[in-house]
């Protein structure tokens, strides 16, 4: 039997904590571990410094330091880790996040199962078909 590495994705999107693990819980996570960063995009920069995570999940729109702050500072900090952004409002806040080179970025509501693969596929962990 195939040992399946587990991943810990740090998820940096303020007030929606709950429904995160909600939709983490609903859905047959397997590999991966989410920590909820229920902050602003200050809080986010501030885990940089901790190595111990393999990929980054921003909101990009937030008070203080936006998701495109915490996007930059990833990459300048931490180029080999990549890093999703989401948002909800639209193609500016897209167009931004990929200019400081967000790996993926994609518009709410994303499902969390979609956001799974992603994962998977960015980390190279096994998806679900691949599970034995």
């Amino acid at each position: 039997m195939a040992t399946i590495r587990r991943a810990d994705v740090i998820v940096v999107d303020p007030g929606t904590s709950v429904r995160w693990t909600e939709r983490a819980e609903s859905c047959a996570v397997g590999t991966t571990i989410l920590r909820l960063v229920d902050s602003d995009g200050v809080e986010g920069i501030a885990l940089l410094q901790d190595g111990s995570f393999d990929l980054m999940i921003t909101d990009i729109v937030m008070p203080f330091v936006s998701g495109v702050g915490v996007v930059s500072a990833l990459k300048q900090k931490r180029p080999g880790v990549p890093v999703i952004a989401i948002t909800g409002y639209g193609k500016e806040p897209e167009t931004a996040a990929m200019e400081k080179k967000a790996d993926l970025v994609f518009s709410k509501p994303v499902k969390i199962s979609f956001l799974i693969e992603q994962i998977a596929g960015l980390i190279g962990l096994p998806k679900a078909e691949d599970k034995p």
